[in-house]
């Protein structure tokens, strides 16, 4: 099925649905998916370098955390 297919396709769809939370969850999934593409690049690398750091075990263990936060919020 070829771009304008689809789009055609889900044209009519959408023009023959009356729900309308699913029409706004449509609505919000095609706004996300055209976030600016920079911010989907540092976004992705984000999650590369994080999904890497787990991998080889840089992580920290709740208590960690914690003590971590604690201490930067001073208390």
């Amino acid at each position: 099925m070829k771009t304008i297919d689809i789009k055609q396709e889900l044209r009519n769809l959408i023009e023959k649905e009356d729900d309308l939370h699913l029409l706004e969850a449509i609505k919000r999934l095609l706004v996300k998916s055209s976030l600016d593409p920079l911010l989907k690049n540092k976004l992705a690398s984000r999650a590369l370098k994080a999904e890497e750091d787990i991998k080889a075990g840089r992580v920290y263990k709740r208590e960690e955390f914690e003590k971590k936060l604690d201490d930067k919020l001073d208390r």
